[in-house]
């Protein structure tokens, strides 16, 4: 399986411009699967605009129909982050993956973690949830977390028991997390023998520094090559990479590693009175 990586900067409050960039990339790297950072679509630090940026839930939107006519026309599904208006409690908006398939389905994963700490204030909002199901992204079943759910070891073990086959982290991180997602990441591959990829956005936005750091492992927790593409348009700190990862790999690991099996082997933990 082939994906493509977009290390890139969103524009912020500007989805057409995105959308474009979103294009080119698919264009000048086909592939099974084309990866971007977290709140690709939107920007990340874009406050109140957020909810006149939300994607529909249904997909019923004019942003949604260009990102589902971009897969479509390229043969390509693209997965990209996104704010995503909740179809449960009018006015709420959710931190989403979003997938488009060139099929034209279209399905999203909200963020299960959101940080409230030091500069971030995503709580102040985004709503979360608490589940995590794996989409169909090209025949396989996919994971998918954001950023902040990486330090939460239960997220990738929830898609992994409900048989995800690769993790996908998309991410909007600063800087100064960038040894800790390099850490976390191989980890997360090896306590649930899968592969695990990461795409991280780059620039800067309103005083936000964003640290890159997109990378892709075996279920060993092994780093996996990556492959430069060039894309016309791309700033310094930019970049396209392509990575073959193995999905068929969980059934050869795993029998050395059982870590599932074992989880699945013990008692349930009795509930506290």
């Amino acid at each position: 399986m082939r994906l493509t990586l977009g290390q890139l900067a969103p524009a912020p409050a500007d989805p057409a411009r995105n959308l474009e960039r979103i294009d080119a990339v698919v264009r000048a790297a086909p592939s099974d699967l084309a990866v971007f950072p977290e709140l690709f679509l939107s920007g990340y630090r874009v406050g109140d605009r957020v909810h006149a940026l939300a994607l529909s839930a249904d997909g019923n939107d004019a942003t949604s129909d260009a990102l589902r006519g971009i897969a479509r026309e390229r043969g390509t599904p693209v997965v990209v982050g996104a704010p995503v208006g909740s179809p449960d409690r009018r006015g709420e908006v959710h931190n989403a993956v979003v997938l488009a398939l060139p099929s034209g389905t279209f399905g999203y994963q909200v963020k299960r973690y959101l940080p409230n700490f030091g500069p971030f204030e995503e709580a102040l909002v985004f709503s979360p949830t608490d589940t995590s199901r794996p989409l169909d992204a090209a025949g396989h079943p996919v994971g998918f977390e954001i950023c902040y759910d990486a330090f939460f070891p239960e997220v990738a073990r929830d898609l992994a028991l409900a048989g995800a086959t690769l993790l996908v982290n998309i991410s909007a991180s600063p800087v100064t997390s960038r040894s800790l997602f390099e850490r976390l990441l191989p980890a997360r591959a090896i306590e649930n023998g899968l592969p695990v990829v990461y795409v991280n956005r780059v620039g800067v936005e309103d005083g936000f520094v964003f640290g890159g750091g997109t990378g892709a492992w075996d279920p060993r927790g092994e780093p996996l090559p990556l492959e430069s593409v060039s894309v016309p348009g791309l700033a310094p700190e930019e970049s396209v990479v392509r990575v073959e990862v193995d999905p068929g790999a969980v059934g050869r690991w795993r029998p050395f590693r059982p870590v599932l099996r074992d989880l699945a082997a013990r008692p349930a933990p009795p509930t506290p009175r």
